[in-house]
């Protein structure tokens, strides 16, 4: 069974209380818990790496902009989906924030049913990303299961060699080889060769098998 994902919360930060108010209220018609904070700093005080939701970031702001934030939060290794809100005057620093991997900006004063419609769709993105997470950390703990050898005869199971051919390469018995087989699914979870190599393929992908 796959693990229950995290409480989302929608974070805001925007320096003028009027606008947190409002888009909290607004928020809040989704029936999803919003935090809202005054200051890229105040933010970055509360914030911690395993809080699932997305930001809601204005990109001018006293002290550190809505830019600077995301880029501190890239630093950290921070992964939340970013809506950004901008004026006209700050759309290009609003397209620096997409090629920073913003989800989303939208220019002030923002229609209601468009920005909730964004809300939604980065909730559903953040609830992709945590659940790709939680398989890689699953895959990882998988691999690490298999001791030296038995990693050596799923890499080459995983390059398409049959038991026959896997004995010659390693010097020992099919039986061996089948012996190695049997358990590397077991460890792995999988239901068969197709299965093994899909999970291996993303995990390598992912960076899991190295790791």
């Amino acid at each position: 069974m796959k693990p229950p994902l995290a409480q989302q919360t929608v974070f805001i930060v925007d320096d003028e209380p009027a606008i947190r108010r409002s888009l909290k209220l607004l928020i809040e018609m989704l029936g999803m818990p919003v935090r809202t904070f005054p200051s890229a700093a105040s933010f970055l005080e509360a914030h911690k790496p395993g809080d699932a939701g997305c930001l809601i970031l204005d990109l001018r702001m006293p002290g550190m902009s809505g830019l600077g934030l995301q880029q501190e939060l890239i630093r950290r290794g921070f992964d939340i989906p970013i809506i950004v809100l901008t004026g006209y005057g700050d759309i290009p620093s609003a397209i620096r924030t997409l090629k920073s991997g913003a989800v989303e900006f939208l220019e002030k004063p923002v229609d209601d049913d468009v920005l909730l419609d964004h809300v939604r769709r980065a909730l559903d993105l953040d609830s992709q990303h945590r659940r790709q997470r939680s398989e890689h950390d699953s895959v990882r703990e998988r691999i690490k299961r298999l001791t030296p050898r038995e990693r050596e005869v799923l890499r080459l199971v995983v390059d398409g060699l049959a038991s026959k051919e896997i004995a010659q390469k390693l010097h020992v018995s099919c039986k061996t080889v089948e012996a190695h087989r049997a358990r590397i699914m077991i460890k792995m979870e999988t239901d068969g060769v197709a299965d093994l190599v899909r999970v291996v393929v993303s995990a390598e992908t992912r960076g899991a098998f190295n790791s």
